[in-house]
């Protein structure tokens, strides 16, 4: 659980400096990791280095959902700007 975890957080991460659908698949693998990383540390029954990693996998997917949610603010802000500038 914890691994998959890690695994949709890093994939978030590298998605987030990606071109084009980058910052959708940043969004995405960014809140399965927050979700799948939540359920595996709240396994009371599981080892300790399993519920620290899937804690990580939480920072790591809220990190990856922050630069995803940058990344479409910075370009609702663009096509607003482009908007305003061609005066339509």
């Amino acid at each position: 659980m914890s691994r998959s975890a890690l695994v949709l957080a890093a994939a978030g991460l590298v998605a987030a400096g990606c071109p084009a659908p980058g910052l959708y698949l940043a969004l995405g693998c960014g809140l399965a990791a927050v979700g799948v990383g939540w359920v595996g540390y709240r396994r009371r029954a599981a080892p300790g280095l399993a519920r620290l990693a899937a804690a990580a996998a939480v920072t790591l997917g809220a990190t990856a959902v922050l630069l995803g949610a940058v990344r479409v603010a910075m370009a609702l802000a663009a096509i607003g700007h482009l908007d305003r500038m061609l005066g339509n």
